[in-house]
């Protein structure tokens, strides 16, 4: 009674905490499986000990109440993906895990291989995150993040592709850009967190925008590309650690506003645009994280498309976690959606698409 009564509660509790306080960031690690097979678990215990029938009540509400935190794909048990219509394209978008810094064993894979694997995927639009690499050697985790400037290399790989670059988010498009902008995540910070970071004064983009907008004539209608990565969900309190000079509490909070802020500066720039809007990326967010609810109503989540009933697209050991997305507005008609094997260079896998504008 105890088990399936606290399970219950820790559910409720998620639906009214998650992605509203940074404190309840542990319960968001949750792989979200876990809230389909622990009622479930809890539903045959209470059966098999012949505990009362109204006790069997409690794990049943808890898995109707939990369900949506699970990351079952169940849409994709009856919706088909219409056939492709004229004029669709293959859009990419991946987190490279530092660019071709070779971070995943099984290497070495050289810089060659990297922009090999890239133009294999043949993409007409390409959104990808950390355009970048990292030393974590630092003791200041803002100095971490380092830039890079590979734009002759990318010219000479990818001719005929405009390139358009914004903190550690890159587009490229053999398709016209007609604009590109990125969105200002600082604006919706708390005061004491809106100034850039001594360690990125040098970048500051690497700390004001975690989304970069690109708009792209598509069959001869304009469709805005967000090319999005999110902050790392609030931590620190699981490790029980903090950084030099900062407490896990500080980390966490920060995490959480930066969130917040990021997905805030999304439903601001969506809201006002009028064109069709595609937007993808590593949102750092597994179906069980409510931040999720912030992703502005206009749009879709194409997983639906997806073929997988569980579709986890992060390497965490094993692939137990979900955290790349792909969100359409209503006119943008995605007639395939594959997450494919990153091929040993990095620990996200590939998301592809082919879509076109209606």
């Amino acid at each position: 009674m105890a088990a399936c009564s606290g399970w219950l509660l820790l559910v409720a509790l998620h639906w009214l905490l998650s992605g509203r306080a940074y404190w309840w960031g542990p319960a968001d690690l949750l792989p979200p499986f876990v809230f389909a097979l622990v009622p479930v678990l809890l539903l045959g215990i209470a059966l098999a000990v012949r505990v009362r029938w109204k006790l069997v009540g409690v794990p049943l509400l808890a898995l109707a109440v939990g369900l949506p935190f699970s990351g079952f794909n169940f849409a994709t048990l009856w919706y088909s993906p219409p056939a492709e219509p004229a004029g669709a394209i293959t859009v990419v978008t991946w987190n490279t895990e530092y660019w071709d810094q070779d971070w995943e064993p099984g290497g070495p894979h050289t810089t060659d291989q990297f922009y090999a694997f890239l133009k294999a995927m043949n993409a007409d639009v390409y959104m990808l995150q950390e355009y970048a690499h990292v030393d974590l050697t630092l003791a200041d985790t803002a100095s971490q993040a380092l830039a890079i400037d590979q734009t002759d290399r990318l010219r000479a790989e990818f001719p005929g592709y405009e390139i358009v670059i914004a903190g550690r988010d890159i587009t490229l498009s053999r398709l016209p850009v007609v604009g590109h902008s990125w969105l200002d995540t600082t604006k919706y910070l708390p005061d004491d967190l809106k100034a850039v970071p001594h360690g990125l004064a040098t970048r500051p983009l690497f700390y004001q925008s975690q989304t970069l907008r690109t708009d792209i004539r598509v069959d001869g209608q304009v469709v805005s590309f967000y090319d999005s990565h999110l902050y790392q969900p609030p931590q620190r309190i699981f490790r029980l650690r903090g950084d030099p000079g900062q407490s896990m509490f500080a980390i966490d909070r920060f995490n959480f506003e930066m969130r917040k802020a990021s997905l805030e500066a999304l439903q601001e720039d969506i809201g006002h645009n009028p064109n069709r809007v595609v937007l993808g990326g590593d949102f750092n967010t597994s179906p069980a994280m409510g931040v999720l609810r912030m992703v502005p109503d206009r749009l879709v989540d194409q997983s639906r498309a997806l073929s997988s009933f569980y579709p986890t697209t992060w390497q965490a050991g094993r692939y137990w976690w979900r955290l790349d997305w792909l969100f359409t507005t209503p006119d943008v008609t995605v007639s395939s959606y594959d997450q494919l094997s990153p091929a040993g260079f990095s620990d996200h896998k590939v998301q592809r698409i082919r879509l076109a504008p209606r």
